[in-house]
Formats: structure tokens, C-alpha cells, sequence
């Protein structure tokens, strides 16, 4: 059986290196049949006492290789040809040639390294650079220079750095290179540039409809994403030929009707992603049309996130889909982009391992028991930041310890051929496993729901709710996405040993186990969020989940200001406390608000608050110490000043300007700095402002006079002064100088002016109107100087009161 393909031409070359040892190179053109006839022809060896296991990157490649070298065969699939992918088996007892996608290759290594039953794994297309190629790859080469030495290795690509990969496979020995020479028929390579502010999808529908006048043959059409194919399909509505749609979210009847030769005597036009940029062949192109796009797993370093972003495909991407134009005879490739932006593009491949999320690689490494990646022989090694918060994501979800290694959850956790953060979620979910499945399916794929994002919910518990009702239905959701969740889901309950009810309710309490960093909760107007970490999030007010306390983000935009929440799950402040309860701190705070002293008790997760209370705080000394700061910041008014008080720190603030100490400074400042040693002791039994006002202020300050000095006061600054009528007179100390108000009749008979701790009192003689007449210091001058003029006119105004010429022998009186 010679299929006449280059590569029959290496074949010998090919079959000598691997007798001679256990590594090999491969390099060959597009079309050149290195995938499905070299297996092949190595069937027959003496060294094979296995399977041989060909890795493919994805599952459509992996099918269809399968197919075309049973075809060659004149078998079916599952004889000597098989195929293996995660929800897709097709083997038999008989079958030697295993083709597998890259995931089922990494577990039956990390089951047993030994591959038991394997003679050769061949890495087909390994130039793509996907992660699980290259951990595959690296643990290969582990396990045989472990446990393997007689294990084939085969690294198979028609754009790769040989040399590189020769010394890579080979150790100490560069790994023999075999190159198949397959001259392509020529290309006629033509640029149209996207036009400026054009659209993508018209622009290439427009270039699409000119290549099928202008050349023969089916046309391939490289977009970057389903978004931008069923765009261009619709463009393409009424042209002649049959418009079929690529991409791995299809059934395998569909993939299968887009790569088959078109019905004689018509065309096809094949609107792919970059899935047939390699190791797929659509059979009967003639034509490229390449948008120069791809849409590639990126990492944000900044959010932590992986998301898809449309890139820019490398030169080296760009002359792989040119060559799918020339492997049936002379072609045509339509780039939509300019011949000098050609040459600033990246010329290779960049590898999936430096712009992604590393949790996954951190995990299968822990599982192989190498944490450190540098102890594996990676072709590419992971960026030390990307790959140390892979670690710090795996502890978190307590997959590794302190040192790294895995935990049983971990262990349980490897066994999923899902992201870590799903595969705790399954494994750790208890009774809410089954739907944890569900979501897992969910969010690992594409959106069940279809349509503008303003009119898609973010609600997974509706997309479950799909799932598990096969007769519910929502505007825009789809039957094939939900079947393909259906078997995934399946799939992840039989590998996690899984049964029972799907309980679409439980979704947001599930959700917490794998997003437990996105818990938000609302704040302000509803569809306003704050993520646990500190950052903001969002839904429109019009979603349905946009009134709730408490959502689980499994999807955001990655906006690190405010991110837009894409998939979410709500769950209920008791589920809140539950799943986070080891890590919910209360706290209480004192906050005034206006004149209420109240405790502001918030219970919190890392930076989240759950929720708030306020009440009127119990005596404290933390509120003696708000208390007595509210009242020295208002300068003691908030206390109750009788005149008794006043009085008494105004006769102690005199003897302190006239004596000094031990008299306290009672003047307002001195007050307002002594407060915590006069007023402090009496606010250790208040809660409160308005108990302030209650407070005794005369009793406390004369409990804090100086002992035994306080016992002088009275006679010292006493409350009255007693005037010759033998009458008391208040006397005033509000001023420097005490002072007292008397008519001048009861001062009659004085001749020696009173004082105050040697101070003269200031005396304000009243009129019998008790007006005032005379404001003296000195009595005694008073009565020898301005008297006799003041009597004149008092006498005048005043008849029937005594005026004497000599007030000094004058008998004092009242009236």
C-alpha cells in the first residue's frame, strides 16, 4: 500500500533512526502525509511491542487522522486504528495505532509512567506549542529515562526549530533529524488590507465572493472565533457554493461535512478557526482566505484571569494556512493585511505556556511529584511570576501544602481534566457534586445562552436549569451546546464517582468552592458589586441577578477597574457563612453619626464586608475614650455648666492667676487639657453623648481640687462677701479681678477696702436704682476724692436717701 505522498520518501531514514535509538526529529511540508503514514509504516517493526500513540492538539484533528489511516487500511476505526479523546472512545482489542488528544496522553502518564502496553508516542504538530504538549513531552522524557528506556519518542512538525528539539529529545545525544522534501505547488500570494474603519466580517465576505470568481477550487477561509464566522456566513448568503462552518464546538457530523471533498461539479467555501491551520486537511482547497487572526488564551498577570484575546497570527501561522493552498496543485492565498505589516509580525509561534493561567501545570507537576518546573526537561520554561501564582491559587484551594506538595484534595483534583478551580469545586462540593458537574461544563466551554451581551443573563443556575429540564427553553439558548454539557457533565460525574440530582438552586453555594476570591456582594444600587478582593464588579441593573446581596463571579472581563460580571451564581448570606466560615472575622468599630456614639459591628472577608449593624455601644473604656475626645473637641460644651460650676472654676482659675499652685489652671484651655484627669474617670459608666449632660459638673470638679489645699477654698475665694450691713454679696470671679455688686449706703462705714488674696475686689457702687455710680479699687479714694461730687448729684436725684459728707462714720443700711 503506497499512498505516493512525500513522506514515503524518509520513511527508510525514519525506520533506521528509530532502530538505532529511542528519539527522532521529523519535519515536513503541509500535505506531505507525515501524520497518518508514518504511524503506519512503523507498525511492522521489530522494536514494537505496543501501541504506537500519536498526539493530536485537538479533538476533530484526532478523529480525523484516526479515520484517514483506517481508510488507508481498508478497516473501520477501532481495529488497527483508533482513536481516544476526553468524551470519545473508539478502539478494539485489536487496534495498534491509538491517536489521542494531548490531556488523555499527560493522565495515563501520571496513573503510571511506565505507559504499559506503549512501544512509541509520536508528538504530532508539536510546533503549535500547546501546554499539555509540552508537560506531555516533558514527563515522557522522564518517565523513560525513569522507568522506559525503551519508549519511542517522535516529535513530528512542518515549521519547528529541529535542532532545538533534537537536543531536547535526545539528552547528551542530539535526537537524529529526518526532513521529507515535499515541493508545494505555488501559491500566488495576494494582499487586500482590511480598509480603514472597515469591518472584518464585510471586508472578508467581499474578498471571499471575488476569490471564487477569480481562481478554481474550494475556498479554506481562516477567521478568528464563531462570532466572526457566522458574520461572514451570513454575508455569504446567496453565493454559489456550499458555505460550511468549522470550529470544535460542532458536532463530529458537521466537522465531518466541512472537511469532506465537495459533491462533484460544485465548490465549498470552509469558514474555519485556526483548528485547520495544521495537522487537519480540507480536502479539495484550492483557495486561502486568511483574516491573519486567531483568538488565543491570554493571561492577565494584573487580574489573575485567562481570557481569549484576538491576536495577531505569527508569519509562521500565516505560511502554514498559505500552504493548505498548495497541496492539490497550484493556489491562491487572499491575506487580508499588508505586505509591511507582514514583516513586523511575530515570525513564530508564541508558546501556550508563557500566556496562561499555570494552575493546571502547577498541579499536574505537584500530582508527578516535581513541583520545581525546573527539574523537567520543558521545551519552554514557565514565566517564574505566571507560575508561583499558579502555586498560590492551588493553595488557596488547598490542593498543595506549605511545601507544595499535593494534598488528597489535590490528589482527587488531578484526576479531572478540568481547570483546578472546577475540579475543586467537584471534588469538595458534598452534596451539591452533581451540579458542581454541571457547572464545571458549563464554564469550562462556550455560552449555552447566545445573543448581544445586554441581553444575555449572567445567571448559571439558569444555563443548569436548561440542562437538567431537556423541554425548558430560553431565548437564544443552544440545543448543541447544552447536549455537549450534558455529556461533559456526565463525563465528570463518572470520573469523580458522582450520582444523584442536579439541584439548580445550589449553584452559587457550589460556585464558592472554585471561585472563592470572587465572592461579591452589592453595594449601592443594585447591579453594583465589590469583589471580596477589593475590586469593583457589575452586572446591568436590568439582569435578574442585579438586586442580590451575595454573587459568585465565574467570569469576568478582566477590567481591572470595574469588571463586567459575564457568569455568576447568587448564594445566600447563611451559604456565605457556611462555605467562608473559617475565614469570616467580626469586628466592631465606634462611629459617630451627628451626636450618636453607636458600634458599628461588620462581619468581613478579607476585604469584603458581609454585612453591617449598628447599635448604642455598652460602657467601655474605648468609649470613655470617644466620649472624653468628642467633648475636649467641643471644648467641654456638651457638659451640663450650672451656675454653681461656673462658679466654682472661675473662683479656682482666680486663685490659680494669684496664687499658682497647687491651684489647678481652671481657665477654658486648661479645662479642655486636663480633662482626661478630671473628667475621664466619670465616663468609664456612659454610653453615650446624651448622658453626658446628666453629669454632676460641680460635684466633679470639686472632688478633683488638690487635697488638703481644697479644704482653704472657701476661705480663699469665698462665694460672698459679707459688707457691713452684715448682708452676703456674691462675688464675681468671671473676670481677672474678682468683683461684687453693692449699693454704696452698705459699703457707709468702711474705710479699709476689702481684698482677695491680697487682690483689691472691685467694688460697683450702685445707685439706690442700683445703677452704677463708681467702679473703684480703692474705697478709701473714693470717699476723699470723687465721692463729694457723686453725692452733689445722687443727693439731687435722690433726696430722701443719705448722702453724708463723711461716709467713712456713716452708719451702713440697706434703703
Amino acid at each position: 500500500m503506497s499512498t505516493g505522498l512525500p513522506i514515503e520518501d524518509v520513511i527508510d531514514e525514519i525506520r533506521a533512526a528509530l532502530q538505532a535509538g529511542d528519539s527522532l526529529v521529523v519535519t515536513a511540508p503541509p500535505g506531505s502525509g507525515k501524520t497518518t503514514v508514518v504511524p503506519l509504516r512503523l507498525l511492522a517493526e521489530s522494536w514494537r511491542r505496543g501501541k504506537i500513540v500519536v498526539l493530536e492538539p485537538r479533538r476533530i484533528a484526532t478523529r480525523s487522522a484516526a479515520a484517514r489511516m483506517a481508510f488507508l487500511l481498508g478497516e473501520d476505526v477501532g481495529d488497527t486504528v483508533g482513536y481516544v479523546t476526553r468524551n470519545d472512545r473508539r478502539t478494539g482489542p485489536t487496534t495498534a495505532v491509538e491517536v489521542v488528544t494531548e490531556g488523555v496522553l499527560t493522565r495515563r502518564l501520571q496513573r503510571d509512567p511506565s505507559l504499559p502496553g506503549t512501544a512509541a508516542v509520536i508528538f504530532d504538530e508539536i510546533h503549535e506549542r500547546n501546554l499539555q504538549t509540552d508537560l506531555g513531552l516533558a514527563l515522557a522524557l522522564e518517565a523513560r529515562a525513569a522507568v522506559r528506556p525503551d519508549l519511542k519518542l517522535i516529535a513530528m512538525s512542518a515549521t519547528i526549530a529541529a535542532p532545538e528539539l533534537a537536543g531536547l529529545l535526545g539528552g547528551d545525544t542530539a535526537a537524529p533529524v529526518v526532513s521529507a522534501d515535499a515541493e508545494l505547488h505555488p501559491v500566488d500570494i495576494r494582499w487586500v488590507p482590511l480598509p480603514r474603519r472597515g469591518r472584518l466580517d464585510d471586508h472578508a465576505a467581499g474578498v471571499v465572493r471575488r476569490a471564487i470568481q477569480e481562481a478554481e477550487g474550494d475556498v479554506l477561509v481562516f477567521l478568528p472565533g464563531m462570532g466572526e464566522i457566522r458574520r461572514v456566513q451570513r454575508r455569504l448568503d446567496g453565493v454559489t457554493a456550499h458555505v460550511r462552518i468549522l470550529h470544535g464546538s460542532l458536532s463530529a457530523a458537521e466537522q465531518d461535512a466541512a472537511i469532506a471533498p465537495s459533491p462533484p461539479g460544485s465548490r465549498k467555501i470552509v469558514l474555519s478557526t485556526d483548528i485547520a491551520e495544521s495537522s487537519l486537511t480540507v480536502e479539495g482547497v484550492r483557495i486561502v482566505v486568511d483574516a491573519g487572526l486567531n483568538r488565543s488564551p491570554q493571561l492577565d498577570t494584573r487580574t489573575g484571569m485567562t481570557r481569549l484575546k484576538t491576536l495577531t497570527a505569527s508569519r509562521a501561522s500565516a505560511d502554514q494556512r498559505a500552504g493548505r493552498a498548495g497541496r492539490l496543485g497550484p493556489g491562491v492565498v487572499y491575506r487580508l493585511w499588508s505586505k509591511l505589516e507582514h514583516g513586523t509580525r511575530r515570525p513564530d509561534i508564541e508558546p501556550e505556556i508563557a500566556r496562561v493561567d499555570l494552575a493546571g501545570l502547577a498541579l499536574e507537576l505537584a500530582a508527578w511529584g516535581a513541583p520545581d518546573p525546573s527539574t523537567l526537561r520543558l521545551p519552554t520554561a514557565p514565566p517564574p511570576r505566571n507560575y508561583a501564582e499558579g502555586v498560590d491559587l492551588l493553595r488557596s484551594l488547598g490542593a498543595v501544602d506549605a511545601s507544595g506538595r499535593l494534598t488528597d484534595t489535590g490528589r482527587a483534583m488531578a484526576e479531572l481534566p478540568v481547570h483546578p478551580r472546577l475540579a475543586r469545586m467537584i471534588v469538595a462540593a458534598g452534596p451539591d457534586a452533581a451540579v458542581a458537574c454541571v457547572l464545571a461544563a458549563l464554564v469550562d466551554g462556550r455560552d449555552v445562552i447566545r445573543g448581544r451581551p445586554e441581553d444575555v443573563p449572567v445567571d448559571l443556575s439558569l444555563r443548569a436549569r436548561l440542562v437538567v429540564d431537556e423541554r425548558a427553553s430560553y431565548p437564544g439558548s443552544d440545543d448543541r451546546g447544552l447536549d455537549r454539557v450534558r455529556r461533559e457533565a456526565r463525563d465528570l460525574a463518572r470520573r469523580a464517582g458522582v450520582s444523584g440530582p442536579v439541584d439548580p438552586a445550589a449553584a452559587g453555594r457550589a460556585l464558592a468552592l472554585a471561585y472563592p476570591d470572587r465572592l461579591a456582594v452589592r453595594r449601592g444600587s443594585p447591579g453594583r458589586f465589590q469583589l471580596r478582593t477589593g475590586g469593583r464588579a457589575w452586572v446591568l441593573d436590568t439582569d435578574p441577578l442585579a438586586p442580590e446581596q451575595f454573587l459568585v463571579a465565574a467570569d469576568l472581563d478582566g477590567n481591572r477597574r470595574e469588571a463586567r460580571i459575564r457568569l455568576a451564581a447568587s448564594i445566600s448570606a447563611d451559604d456565605v457563612a457556611d462555605r467562608f466560615a473559617d475565614e469570616v472575622t467580626t469586628s466592631t468599630a465606634l462611629r459617630w453619626v451627628d451626636d450618636r456614639l453607636v458600634a458599628r459591628r461588620e462581619r468581613k472577608i478579607g476585604g469584603l464586608v458581609l454585612d453591617t449593624s449598628e447599635q448604642r455601644p455598652p460602657p467601655s473604656a474605648e468609649v470613655a475614650g470617644e466620649l472624653l475626645t468628642r467633648v475636649t473637641k467641643d471644648e467641654l460644651r456638651p457638659l451640663r455648666w450650672t451656675a454653681a460650676a461656673r462658679h466654682l472654676v472661675e473662683r479656682v482659675a482666680f486663685l490659680h492667676r494669684s496664687l499658682g499652685d497647687p491651684w489647678p489652671d481652671w481657665s477654658q484651655p486648661g479645662l479642655v487639657a486636663s480633662a482626661e484627669e478630671w473628667l475621664a474617670p466619670h465616663l468609664t459608666v456612659l454610653s453615650g453623648l446624651d448622658e453626658i449632660a446628666q453629669l454632676d459638673v460641680h460635684r466633679i470638679l470639686r472632688a478633683a481640687l488638690p487635697y488638703p489645699d481644697a479644704a482653704r477654698l472657701d476661705e480663699l475665694a469665698p462665694r460672698d462677701l459679707v459688707v457691713p450691713t452684715g448682708r452676703s454679696v456674691p462675688i464675681d470671679y468671671s473676670g481677672e479681678i474678682p468683683a461684687v455688686s453693692v449699693r454704696v449706703q452698705e459699703m457707709f462705714g468702711t474705710a479699709v477696702h476689702p481684698t482677695l488674696g491680697g487682690v483689691p475686689v472691685v467694688l460697683e457702687l450702685l445707685s439706690p436704682a442700683d445703677r452704677p455710680i463708681q467702679v473703684t479699687s480703692d474705697l478709701a479714694g473714693f470717699w476723699d476724692g470723687s465721692w463729694h461730687d457723686v453725692r452733689k448729684e445722687m443727693a439731687g436725684r435722690y433726696p430722701k436717701h443719705a448722702w453724708p459728707d463723711d461716709p467713712v462714720t456713716a452708719d451702713p443700711h440697706r434703703n
